[in-house]
């Protein structure tokens, strides 16, 4: 079993930039797959970006380009850079873990507005 944890959301004007930080409760080296999804008002939740116990990255065509997934093992922290934000990216941000389950955080706010 492993607790998720996000944190790095908030209020930002579009164009700008955000990092996300997801902190697990254990060691992540034996979790086949991390993630973040996103929940807009009014939508399903999507998958935004992935990264696997390989390295191999996944990210949805509305964001490839802006935003960066990556991972410090030894701290157990899953990461989201997003840059270049537009309105659109407003969402709840969760981390996610899959391994013989799926894990989810809590979520986190992410607001882009002037």
């Amino acid at each position: 079993q492993v607790q998720l944890a996000e944190s790095g959301g908030g209020l930002v004007q579009p164009g700008g930039s955000l990092r996300l930080s997801c902190a697990a409760s254990r060691n992540i080296f034996s979790i086949d797959a991390m993630g973040w999804y996103r929940q807009a008002p009014g939508k399903e939740r999507e998958l935004v970006s992935s990264i696997t116990i390989g390295g191999s990255t996944k990210y949805a065509d509305s964001v490839k380009g802006r935003f960066t997934i990556s991972r410090d093992r030894a701290k157990n922290m899953l990461y989201l850079q997003m840059k270049r934000l537009i309105p659109d990216d407003t969402a709840v941000y969760y981390c996610s873990a899959n391994s013989t389950s799926d894990y989810w955080g809590k979520g986190n706010l992410v607001t882009v507005s002037s």
